[in-house]
């Protein structure tokens, strides 16, 4: 009995690894389609503002100690796609560094948690494009806690109304 009991132990140890791994490797999607309008209307708003349909694309926001990541990507087969989604990032670094978050609060309709603070202290903040399969990522790294707080703040919020958690 006891052979049995950490055989079934173990395969529920290994089951359990691999769904974690495998969810954390899946890139999230959003919804094919929802009759949530508010969620309907950030992503009509985000087609216009990136380019790219956001049913098509992902996005994912990431919190790190010294910023976070935003990554947007699609199938890499699509390489219209690929090219502006990473002209429309190279873009958003650009502005970023300028202080300038204009196009979140257009997307979100709102102004973001954060972008105050990240406007402020633009010149303690290093954003970075970095190309990746199907995209591209914005680097966004500071030493300054109070701005990895804002980054955070920032990442957390978009991570939630484009339902990429």
């Amino acid at each position: 009995m006891t052979r049995i009991l950490i055989v079934l132990g173990a395969a529920l140890i290994v089951f359990a690894s691999l769904l974690f791994l495998r969810k954390r490797e899946a890139p999230v999607h959003a919804p094919a389609a929802t009759s949530d309008s508010a969620f309907a209307a950030v992503q009509e708003r985000g087609k216009a503002v990136m380019g790219v349909d956001q049913y098509a694309s992902w996005h994912r926001f990431t919190q790190l100690p010294e910023g976070g990541k935003i990554t947007l990507s699609l199938d890499p087969a699509d390489t219209a796609g690929v090219t502006t989604i990473r002209a429309h990032m190279s873009d958003v670094a650009k502005r970023f560094s300028e202080g300038d978050f204009a196009l979140t609060s257009m997307v979100h309709a709102q102004v973001v948690p954060g972008t105050a603070e990240l406007a402020a202290g633009r010149d303690r903040i290093r954003y970075s494009v970095e190309r990746v399969p199907g995209g591209a990522t914005v680097w966004m790294q500071t030493r300054d806690p109070a701005l990895v707080k804002a980054i955070h703040q920032f990442l957390d919020f978009q991570s939630q109304d484009h339902r990429a958690h």
